[in-house]
């Protein structure tokens, strides 16, 4: 299912986002940028969804099978590792998969080194607990995280765009000459070109503090992820001390993608309109290609 904003005209839709190619939907974060949000496609596809939980699925179905730890720990990983593979044969993004992986191996190291099924799932715990940390802070200082994010996002510093750039390669000898010419014409006609420069990315990691509605709406949208983080640890922290692997690998995973989906979708309605508004009020901002 996709959700849309207020419908504008076929044209603006047809232009990419900053933070989207319009051949591959945003994913993670960048979800909440586009002009309509699919949750699917904000948590990597099907794809993405099946590398992610099943290496859970994997150890906490063996473990309660077997009462053993080392095969699933071996079948959790491996499953990892051949998602991780299959990208790399592919030429596929690697970065999710590979986050996957390293988590998947911490916690399998650890498990292994304890002799606790439960310490599979640690990793993830502290991680959680560093990331509330982390998001309670920035709004306190009122400097709410998720804005930084967004901003730079929709400026266009994103993976996909560095991607893009450095898979143009150097430029030839032959196309210097053309380059040197049209610097001289961009120099001559500086005064008339400058408000269709591209802004300065690092510029709009700070200037939306100005804007009064870009704050809250980054405030209340860090606050989701805030509560995002304290569900998990919440429901989870009992359970690893209790012991009962297989209700904590099963809140592991319903806690995981759906929750994570629900908050970008959260965040995407708070977030949009604000976008939508500095977009409107800024009409020669060119879109990042």
């Amino acid at each position: 299912m996709t959700y849309r904003t207020d419908p504008r005209s076929s044209a603006e839709h047809d232009q990419p986002s900053s933070a989207t190619s319009p051949t591959s939907p945003a994913r993670g974060l960048a979800a909440v940028t586009g002009d309509d949000f699919s949750p699917l496609a904000a948590v990597g596809g099907v794809r993405g969804m099946v590398e992610s939980v099943a290496p859970g699925v994997v150890f906490v179905a063996l473990f309660v099978l077997l009462q053993d730890l080392m095969v699933p720990l071996v079948a959790s990983v491996a499953v990892a590792v051949v998602a991780t593979v299959a990208r790399l044969v592919q030429r596929a993004p690697l970065t999710t998969a590979l986050g996957g992986l390293a988590g998947v191996l911490i916690g399998a190291v650890w498990a292994w080194r304890t002799g606790d099924a439960e310490n599979v799932f640690v990793w993830a715990l502290w991680t959680n607990a560093a990331y509330l940390v982390v998001m309670l802070a920035s709004i306190v200082v009122r400097w709410p995280v998720i804005g930084l994010f967004v901003e730079a996002l929709v400026s266009g510093l994103t993976p996909d765009q560095v991607r893009r750039e450095g898979s143009t390669g150097p430029e030839s000898p032959e196309d210097a000459p053309d380059r040197r010419s049209t610097a001289v014409v961009h120099a001559d006609d500086a005064g008339a070109d400058q408000e269709d420069e591209e802004p300065n990315p690092l510029t709009a990691l700070t200037a939306w503090r100005e804007d009064p509605a870009k704050v809250r709406a980054y405030t209340v949208a860090t606050w989701l992820w805030v509560g995002m983080f304290a569900l998990r640890l919440a429901v989870k922290t009992p359970l690893y001390f209790a012991g009962t692997v297989a209700w904590l690998g099963t809140f592991h995973l319903l806690l995981g993608l759906p929750l994570f989906a629900l908050v970008l979708f959260g965040c995407w309605v708070v977030i949009r309109p604000v976008l939508s508004e500095g977009a409107a009020a800024s009409p020669g901002r060119r879109r990042s290609r």
